[in-house]
């Protein structure tokens, strides 16, 4: 029974995706409104969502609280998605909730979609193991996103910017009303660096909601020395001098993360959803992990630093690191969907790569890496280039070409490299 649970809600990948909140409500009803058990957090955003809800739930979890965690996707085993008291969930109590989300699903008049049934069985696993505090990592938008179906008192919105423009919109305003989606009448809301004009729409819809906003980085003096492996910060914001801090997470961009973080878990003490202290806040940034994202592994003597940039922020990001922290251009392992903005993903991590080695993770949406060899040569015709049929080979086509090597593009390709790396 187990494994024929497991195998539907992994069969209903083929429905696609699908946007809006009357199933869900009708799924988690079924269920018995399992999201009523515990208290919510909402972490929305284009990117930085995932290491901000990392570091926010080691924060409560330090705080004393008992939490869970949901985030997407997952990188190779569904299980990552899900994790109760920092720990993944085992196979067996995932087993359980997917065979509860099964049978709830059967009232339905049609199936739910694989992120609708996800989030349901995240929501169930919370209930049952007796979590407090859930931080829920929004998975496409806000505003129609399953996770939009739990009223969440405090919501977090990092950066926004272009990416899944087919479903969200083609322009960023557009797409941070839909990130907006979340914010709940009477929540806080703590905005993260963003632009002016998608400031000003969170700020007003979170006004239209009776919330109360707070822009992450105002009143707040930080500086930080970025290295390869870690950053080491000082941090002051309008609540607490917290002096010198460890950031686990590398990358610059991980400083705007972080402020989001902290001022995010400032908002749930003034909430009363946690007792968080600066001792708190210290281990919320040292202690977060977050796989496949700037994430250094070795293989066969290589150091390889695996990034998970998809859209043109991302890699703007990834090679701003590369330029801070390593002295030359590197060989890039490239995979990719087809969906995305390859030129701009491309053009964005040009000045950085010694040779692109393109390759194509396991997925219908991937881009052919004859197809990535044509863009490349006509987007960015200087950076040599090279097409490898897995993502093993490329690795192997790489490490003749220098070291550090990188693999970005996609995180199904970081999830299929992942388990060939030590």
């Amino acid at each position: 029974m187990a494994a024929t649970a497991r195998h539907w809600l992994l069969d209903l990948e083929a429905t696609g995706i699908k946007l809006g909140l009357a199933q869900m409500h009708a799924l988690l009803g079924a269920l018995g409104r399992p999201e009523r058990r515990f208290t919510a957090m909402t972490v929305a955003g284009t990117n930085g969502k995932g290491s901000v809800t990392a570091m926010v739930e080691r924060g409560v979890r330090a705080a004393g609280r008992r939490t869970g965690r949901y985030t997407s996707p997952h990188l190779t085993h569904i299980e990552e998605r899900v994790a109760i008291n920092g720990v993944q969930i085992g196979a067996d109590a995932f087993d359980r909730a997917a065979i509860q989300v099964r049978q709830a699903a059967t009232a339905l008049p049609h199936p739910p979609s694989f992120f609708e049934a996800t989030t349901a069985l995240a929501l169930v696993a919370f209930r049952d193991a007796g979590v407090e505090l859930a931080v829920l990592e929004v998975g496409l938008g806000g505003r129609l996103d399953a996770t939009n179906a739990v009223d969440a008192p405090l919501v977090a919105i990092t950066n926004i910017g272009l990416d899944h423009q087919v479903w969200l919109g083609d322009t960023l305003e557009v797409i941070a009303a839909e990130k907006a989606g979340v914010i709940k009448p009477g929540a806080a809301v703590v905005a993260g660096r963003t632009s002016a004009d998608t400031l000003a729409v969170l700020s007003s819809a979170a006004s239209a909601a009776g919330a109360t906003f707070t822009y992450a980085p105002v009143g707040v003096e930080v500086s930080a020395k970025v290295g390869a492996r870690e950053t080491q910060l000082t941090l002051r914001t309008p609540a607490q001098d917290y002096g010198a801090l460890r950031l686990a997470l590398p990358g610059r961009h991980q400083v705007d993360n972080a402020v989001t973080a902290v001022r995010t878990l400032e908002a749930a003490r003034a909430c009363g959803l946690a007792p968080v202290d600066g001792a708190a806040i210290g281990l919320a940034l040292s202690d977060a992990r977050w796989p496949g994202r700037l994430d250094w592994r070795r293989w066969q003597g290589h150091d390889v630093l695996v990034d998970g940039a998809h859209n043109p922020d991302g890699a703007r990001a990834l090679a701003d690191f590369l330029r801070e922290t390593v002295a030359a251009p590197v060989p890039i392992v490239f995979g990719i969907m087809r969906d995305k903005a390859i030129g701009e993903v491309l053009e964005a991590l040009a000045p950085v790569a010694s040779m692109f080695v393109f390759t194509a993770p396991v997925s219908p949406r991937a881009a052919a890496p004859a197809d990535l060899v044509a863009l490349a040569a006509a987007g960015v015709p200087a950076v040599p280039c090279l097409a490898a049929p897995t993502p093993r080979e490329a690795l192997i086509l790489a490490a003749g070409h220098g070291s550090p090597i990188v693999v970005a593009g996609s995180l199904f390709l970081a999830g299929e490299v992942l388990p060939l790396l030590a």
